[in-house]
């Protein structure tokens, strides 16, 4: 007989009952595999094999997706932090929230941390949720199945972002054309470049959209940390750049977020410059499949009425 999902039996607690677990398990400060960190829970809470073989609807094992998103909702809190590739480590501010709540952490708790609203917010951008928006209470199933959706792959989307500025700048710089390549720019009949060398103006790509090259569009490429803001003068030493290659539209992708300021002057230039942020980005790439991949189909059912229709 095979696994059942969800069995009556099965003592598995809910991700937000293991946050506060997690924490404990880490409080030494130590770097900690995430295999490790599950193994270690799993002895604490007394779980049994058939509490560890138990899988979700689409297979995964029940008791590894729950401390994965335990470990994910208190990454984007900023309580834990990932070193390595597999590994996680507390934080300060892990340590004090632990302080405050020994006995349970959930999603009340880290919604008071600004990055922890922004990640969940369905806007991307903080702040309440849109209007007309209806709470999981009074959702559709369908409705809540793409909400599900869109947060799974925000979270993706987010440890996207830390593994790109992880690496050196060359890699950010052929990341972006293979993005904007999938993304339909250059066609068929046009090309995308990285330049990148001396002599090219700081700028690091260019894609042609035709075969001669007469449609350019030019690109650069930041890679900065999470607390970096591109200011107005990266913007106006872009558009100088722009414009040494007599070239009137440019994207500038960056890691960080940009200013108010530079958002209004690219606004202002007369050259078309289009700014993407590290957010943007990492939601590109998602959509694209571009560093990342599909992992679970849900299919929905509806009636065919046609079947049921009176043949006569």
């Amino acid at each position: 007989m095979g696994t059942c999902w969800y069995p009556l039996d099965v003592a598995v607690p809910d991700y937000q009952s293991l946050m506060a677990p997690v924490l404990h398990a880490l409080a030494d400060g130590q770097e900690e595999p995430i295999a490790h960190l599950r193994e270690t829970l799993a002895g604490q809470l007394y779980l049994t094999d058939p509490d560890l073989r138990a899988t979700i609807p689409s297979g995964g094992l029940l008791f590894a997706n729950r401390v994965h998103w335990a470990v994910t909702y208190l990454y984007h809190a900023g309580l834990l932090s990932r070193p390595r590739r597999g590994v996680v480590q507390i934080r300060q501010r892990g340590r004090e929230v632990l302080a405050k709540h020994p006995d349970r952490i959930d999603v009340s708790v880290l919604s008071q941390f600004e990055e922890f609203v922004e990640f969940r917010s369905p806007s991307r951008r903080g702040g309440e949720p849109e209007a007309g928006v209806p709470s999981i209470a009074e959702s559709t199933p369908r409705e809540t199945v793409s909400a599900a959706v869109e947060e799974a792959n925000a979270a993706v989307a987010a440890e996207v972002l830390d593994r790109v500025r992880g690496r050196e700048p060359a890699f950010l710089e052929h990341l972006v054309l293979d993005v904007l390549t999938a993304m339909g720019y250059g066609g068929t009949a046009g090309a995308a470049e990285h330049l990148g060398r001396a002599g090219d103006e700081g700028l690091d790509g260019v894609i042609r959209q035709d075969a001669l090259g007469l449609d350019r569009i030019y690109v650069q490429a930041k890679r900065y940390g999470a607390e970096h803001s591109v200011g107005r003068p990266e913007i106006q030493a872009f558009v100088g750049a722009l414009h040494g290659t007599q070239a009137d539209r440019g994207i500038f992708i960056a890691t960080s977020r940009f200013t108010a300021e530079a958002a209004a002057y690219a606004q202002r230039v007369p050259a078309r410059v289009v700014l993407i942020d590290g957010r943007r980005l990492a939601e590109l790439m998602v959509k694209h499949n571009i560093g990342v991949q599909d992992q679970e189909t849900h299919v929905i059912k509806r009636i065919d009425e046609d079947f049921f229709e009176d043949a006569n």
